[in-house]
């Protein structure tokens, strides 16, 4: 019956995430690109300064600074997809893939940017507590109630439920592989403890714990990242040269290492880039919706530097590591390939050390995304029932962790790729639809807004 049920969403899920979906997702990214003038470059000064600037924005008891809300999402992008995600997009598309990943994050700048400065535009106070995301801006902007309830199901589905029992199952396997005497289940309770105590202290909680956190998680490994870039630094151009040329002739980049063609590289570059920065996605909304700000393009020039670090930074960390420590021909491929990676880099400090760093890496990347997930999860809980429905919520996510500590969960991922690949269409027609709002906003913030910057 499992096996049936797997092929059929194995299925399901090549339609789904196939060529279409990967033009859909790209297309849209270009079209926002062009549309508000290539911001990812225009605007990245301005971006940097409405994050570190002169902080009028605080976060108080109805949501969160415009820095919190940028953690809470970089806490969801930035999780084992970009240890396990990039590793296969090398092992499968060839070093040029990454060239390719790269094109599809800085495509994919412009949809995130256009997701949150609608999510600020429609957002609301319930209870006296700031909300929104894809499901709002669909039912609110767009008019079409049932397109977004679809969305609210599908994304409670996808990263609330089935995305955080995948993660809590990561999370296990690395401890279990550096401790293997600790029982799966008394690790899966100890997770729920944790992800528990940050779950009830809502919003403002959410917000501390990832503004804490997530820049401690992310100068961890990019800075054991950095150490074996600077141990093999005689590779570095050379895994370079493999990244650029490898994306236009693969098999040359890598002398035949790898036998892949162009359209693999292509394929495998962008669908992991998308996949891990979340452009389009609907997800990363529902934190930048809850930012205290003046104006809603604020926000979204925020939201881009969310991409810049998930994809720029740690993802090229990852492929770097890879590269320079030459274990790509190793067979190996996902998170084993990384971890291979760092444990032939980091060998001079002990023998194991690598395999231990990424284990202790994996499980605040895992934590971190699990506590991003409940709260997109817990935004359209609120959309569909109000705030009565996220005790309920709450119960069945710490279940799913506790009990996701001890599965097999191939079949579990593959029904969370399904629900995130259906509430992508919904969010991407809400996109579209709504774009010259995006553009006005845009607008409206260089003319009235901008010059206090300067």
């Amino acid at each position: 019956m499992t096996a049936t049920i797997m092929n059929i969403v194995n299925k399901i899920n090549g339609v789904l995430w196939g060529p279409i979906m990967m033009f859909i997702l790209l297309g849209t990214g270009l079209m926002f690109t062009i549309r508000l003038r290539f911001l990812q470059v225009t605007k990245l000064g301005t971006a940097i300064k409405e994050i570190f600037g002169k902080g009028e924005n605080k976060s108080d008891a109805e949501g969160l600074s415009s820095f919190q809300s940028l953690t809470t999402a970089i806490a969801a992008q930035v999780g084992t997809g970009n240890l396990a995600g990039v590793a296969t997009a090398i092992a499968s598309g060839g070093p040029g893939a990454i060239f390719w990943m790269w094109v599809s994050g800085f495509l994919g700048m412009g949809t995130i940017f256009a997701e949150a400065v609608l999510a600020q535009l429609f957002n609301e106070s319930k209870d006296g507590v700031l909300t929104g995301g894809p499901a709002y801006y669909i039912s609110k902007g767009l008019k079409n109630k049932f397109l977004a309830g679809f969305f609210a199901v599908t994304i409670i589905i996808a990263l609330g439920i089935m995305g955080n029992i995948v993660q809590s199952n990561s999370i296990a396997t690395a401890i279990i592989n550096a401790a293997p005497r600790v029982p799966a289940i008394v690790i899966g309770i100890g997770i729920a403890i944790l992800a528990g105590l940050i779950f009830i202290g809502g919003i403002g909680r959410i917000g501390s714990f990832t503004e804490k956190v997530v820049p401690i998680m992310a100068a961890l490994y990019i800075l054991g990242g950095l150490v074996i870039v600077f141990i093999n630094i005689n590779m570095l151009l050379p895994a370079l040269k493999m990244i650029i040329y490898g994306a236009f002739n693969p098999r040359a980049a890598t002398g035949g290492l790898i036998g892949v063609t162009v359209k693999e590289s292509l394929r495998y570059g962008i669908a992991r880039g998308l996949f891990s920065n979340e452009a389009g996605m609907g997800s990363t909304p529902h934190a930048h919706a809850v930012a205290k700000v003046e104006h809603p393009v604020q926000q979204g020039l925020v939201s881009i530097i969310g991409v810049i670090v998930d994809t720029g930074i740690v993802c090229t960390i990852t492929a770097l590591v890879v590269l320079t420590t030459g274990v790509l021909g190793s067979g190996l491929t996902g998170a084993a390939l990384t971890q291979e990676g760092f444990r032939v880099g980091l060998s001079g400090i002990t023998s194991n050390f690598g395999i231990q760093f990424i284990a202790v890496c994996l499980f605040f990347f895992a934590f971190s995304t699990i506590i991003g997930w409940y709260f997109f999860g817990e935004q359209n809980i609120k959309y569909l029932f109000g705030n009565k429905g996220i005790k309920y919520y709450r119960i069945l996510v710490l279940a799913g962790i506790i009990i996701g500590a001890t599965l097999e969960v191939e079949l579990v991922w593959n029904l969370a790729d399904m629900f995130n690949a259906l509430m992508v269409i919904p969010n991407l027609i809400g996109l579209i639809g709504l774009s010259s709002l995006v553009v006005k906003s845009l607008n409206e913030y260089i003319e009235k807004y901008e010059k206090r910057l300067r």
